[in-house]
């Protein structure tokens, strides 16, 4: 990158001015890592000092029937395929509550759109699982699923929220986002809830006083501009809503191992190459610095590696999203090498060694704990990159 450039990106940064699309652009081009890392890092040091965001929470899949077959997934199946099951509302509950002992803070469900599940089995699904476990907060349903109930009910958005809503849930997911742009979009997507859509229903969850998340699923057949504008269109609605909370790049995954039924499912992993680790600092280090409206950015340590995961806080992420147990949309497809599960000591561990201080939070970011971080007196204690 011309030394005049990085210099007039500094100061913008610095100075607080907002970077424009042609902004990102030249920050994807630039090939100075250790440049890029340092400039994110001022940003989130900034807005969230030397903390680091996690929680303890469980993923829970009720369904992995699914009516699409997007180019990217293994995790959905046909009805009647092996592998495919529907759970009972009672087994839901029953897995839910195994993880009382830990403490967990939060469910997040996420499912396939099932083809024939009625409506009802899903705000019968929230209240049951609040019943069971009514200190967790309940984080459910991507904006996909909630276009797919419209469908399915006969009602509104609108009305859909203030059902689920009255059943218990606090925050949608961010899922369903993928790459918002029509020209990669239409290669990766095979159901009908594109930006106009999955931006109408979180406009509309916002409006009722929910926050959430955002999502976007990189390294696969899109180029930096589309990243670029995904952010941007997502950093316009924030704008207007304020609603989200924290915006969450997801690495997209290759199927490194043959399904048991002996299916690969990604269609995408013939013709494209999973994003490198530096690719994907350099995608966080830029995401932080073009959403300069949206106060977290997380790290999904599931989808990343734990040490890139670590790599990721001193290139602008300050969240490294919770403990997970059975996270089979991805763990469906890779196998390289995450665990399904990190304890809470674990991620007090992780996160000290990263150099950072951490702070056990709920899902609407409110602090439930702090912890003490690295030890200063210790000389080999990392500490946070300086800025």
């Amino acid at each position: 990158m011309d030394v005049g450039l990085k210099r007039e990106l500094e100061e913008k940064v610095r100075s607080g001015e907002r970077l424009t699309r042609e902004d990102g652009i030249a920050l994807y081009e630039s090939d100075d890592l250790a440049w890029l890392g340092g400039l994110a890092h001022e940003v989130r040091t900034r807005l969230n000092g030397d903390v680091v965001h996690f929680n303890v929470n469980r993923h829970l899949n009720m369904t992995n029937v699914c009516t699409a077959s997007c180019a990217y997934c293994s995790f959905q199946r046909k009805p009647g395929e092996k592998d495919a099951y529907t759970m009972r509302i009672e087994e839901a509950v029953k897995l839910a509550e195994e993880m009382r002992s830990e403490n967990i803070t939060e469910l997040h469900i996420v499912n396939g759109l099932h083809p024939n599940l009625p409506w009802r089995y899903y705000p019968r699904s929230l209240r049951e699982l609040k019943a069971a476990l009514p200190e967790v907060s309940l984080k459910a349903f991507t904006a996909t699923e909630i276009h797919h109930f419209e469908t399915i009910s006969g009602l509104s958005a609108s009305e859909i929220l203030d059902e689920l809503i009255d059943a218990g849930l606090e925050s949608l997911t961010g899922g369903g986002a993928e790459i918002f742009d029509w020209e990669v979009r239409q290669h990766i997507v095979d159901h009908r809830t594109h930006w106009e859509d999955w931006s109408r229903i979180h406009r509309l969850a916002h409006e009722k006083g929910l926050k959430t998340p955002c999502t976007m699923l990189y390294g696969h057949i899109e180029e930096p501009r589309h990243r670029v504008d995904h952010v941007l269109r997502l950093r316009e609605l924030q704008d207007e809503t304020g609603g989200f909370q924290v915006f969450i790049p997801l690495r997209y995954q290759h199927d490194f191992v043959d399904m048991k039924d002996g299916k690969v499912r990604n269609r995408l992993q013939a013709r494209t190459q999973m994003a490198t680790g530096a690719e994907a600092l350099k995608t966080f280090a830029v995401s932080r610095l073009l959403f300069d409206n949206v106060p977290h950015v997380k790290v999904f340590w599931v989808m990343h590696g734990v040490q890139t995961a670590q790599l990721a806080l001193q290139h602008g992420a300050d969240d490294m999203d919770g403990s997970v147990v059975e996270y089979k949309i991805t763990h469906d497809a890779d196998n390289f090498g995450t665990p399904n599960k990190l304890t809470r000591e674990d991620l007090l561990d992780l996160i000290r060694d990263a150099g950072f201080r951490p702070v056990e939070r709920n899902t609407r970011y409110e602090v439930l704990r702090e912890y003490e971080g690295p030890d200063p007196a210790r000389r080999e204690s990392p500490q946070p990159m300086r800025v």
